[in-house]
């Protein structure tokens, strides 16, 4: 019987299938960590915590594809052009080095080691560098090599891979609720005071809502090749497949976080997720079970890497077609394998203040992406509105890496939020206001002027 049910042009079918294509672009095998951290980390305030986790992991990536596909094609530098023209080359190249050589690509690497390699070596291997050194050497080895010639084999590995690492993990999240390792723990001092909005923060360590801005473009690629062409479809279709992965991804994350609040009781506070998946899957299924999982996270991330040089060095060629896709490639892998080798850990601190820094900038534009249809000519709207979040969250960023400017004082007596870390919401909003007053002072001014 023919399907019936219409997205669009495209059948429901095709459209759950589009949406099961973002969930395995977003879900990228170090996705996996943070909810475990964030479980282990919260204990008894686990709800509001993965609440606000789910808000900045989830929510916001699915408004980011919306925002895309209502947008009629542009990409992140189009978007970013209406703030200022030199925002639009600067923080696209800002975006792509963070899902790129500085944090994405590199945690590829560490996730996949210290998943499917470490819990395997001898305890004098696992202390030493070297191990990480040589994995690193043959990870972004045949990362380079994919690269440079990615064609099939990439996407059908991980179209393979993707439902493995799935099913192995429904597995594991349904053995963490049928018998966990133990009872939530109280909270850790961070989670105390303000678990929902800690949770919406360590949601930016995800990456996904940056992503977004390049995921979304995938997805209107593979809804056109259905014949869909008509704006107002290809923004259905997306809404639909983007509430497809949205629904995933949120499974899956809250079944970490529990299996993380109630690991802490058989396993303690681990430094990072990816220890505690590994102690975590041994417990619950064995050695073999540790086995089966580590192969398919070092595949899983081994795409998600080639996948993130392809994108990036694609991106930095057409800025700079005068060095060649194949140089951007090789300096990217080399960037990558070298930061990756400073570890896990130190890499999820590097990236804390950048992403706090920045991330509230991208959802700004995600708002005002979503009203494009009233905004997009209002261009004083975009440069107030990013300005005034910029200044918030750069000093937000400094201050995360331990850096206190004299302003902070001032930010923390007058904005509200802002010792919870969400003090940019005002300005922006203020400066969205200035912005849309200015752009009629300046459209009658260029009235009076014809």
């Amino acid at each position: 019987m023919r399907n019936i049910v219409k997205a669009g042009n495209i059948s429901f079918k095709e459209t759950f299938f589009i949406g099961l294509m973002l969930f395995a672009i977003f879900f990228g095998a170090g996705n996996l960590i943070f909810p475990l951290s964030l479980g282990q980390a919260a204990g008894t305030e686990l709800i509001p915590a993965i609440v606000g986790f789910l808000m900045t992991g989830v929510g916001l990536p699915l408004l980011g594809v919306i925002a895309i596909g209502m947008s009629k094609n542009e990409d992140v530098q189009t978007i970013s052009a209406r703030v200022h023209p030199w925002f639009g080359l600067l923080f696209p190249v800002i975006i792509y080095l963070t899902i790129g050589p500085l944090f994405a690509v590199p945690r590829t690497g560490t996730v996949s080691y210290e998943i499917g390699v470490a819990p395997f070596l001898p305890d004098a291997l696992k202390a030493s560098s070297i191990s990480m050194m040589l994995y690193s050497v043959v990870f972004f080895g045949v990362t380079y090599w994919l690269a440079l010639n990615p064609g099939k084999i990439v996407d059908r590995i991980g179209k393979l891979l993707t439902p493995v690492l799935l099913l192995i993990l429904l597995a594991l999240l349904a053995k963490s609720v049928a018998t966990p390792l133990g009872i939530i723990q109280a909270p850790l001092a961070a989670y105390e005071s303000a678990p929902f909005f800690k949770g919406f923060q360590e949601g930016y360590l995800t990456m996904d809502t940056i992503g977004s801005f390049v995921f979304g473009l995938i997805v209107i690629n593979a809804i056109r090749s259905k014949g869909v062409d008509s704006p107002r479809q290809i923004a259905k279709v997306c809404t639909i497949a983007g509430l497809v992965a949205a629904s995933g991804l949120a499974l899956v994350y809250i079944g970490l976080s529990y299996a993380g609040a109630t690991s802490v009781e058989a396993i303690g506070h681990l430094e990072n997720g990816g220890l505690i998946i590994s102690r975590v899957s041994d417990l619950q299924f064995g050695v073999w079970g540790s086995l089966i999982l580590s192969v398919a996270i070092i595949f899983a991330c081994l795409t998600t890497s080639i996948g993130l040089v392809v994108a990036c060095s694609s991106f930095f060629n057409n800025l700079r077609p005068s060095i060649s896709y194949k140089t951007y490639v090789l300096v990217l892998t080399l960037v990558s394998a070298l930061i990756s080798n400073v570890g896990l850990t130190q890499i999820i601190s590097f990236s804390i203040p950048v992403l706090v820094a920045i991330y509230p900038i991208v959802i700004v534009l995600i708002a005002l992406t979503l009203f494009g249809s009233l905004l997009r000519k209002r261009t004083a709207v975009y440069t107030w509105s990013v300005l005034l979040t910029g200044i918030v969250s750069v000093v937000d960023g400094f201050n995360a890496a331990g850096i206190e400017l004299g302003i902070s004082k001032v930010f923390a007596t007058y904005l509200p939020l802002f010792s919870l870390g969400m003090g940019w919401l005002a300005p922006a909003i203020v400066g969205g206001v200035i912005g849309y007053v200015l752009s009629f002072r300046q459209s009658a001014y260029a009235l009076s002027n014809e």
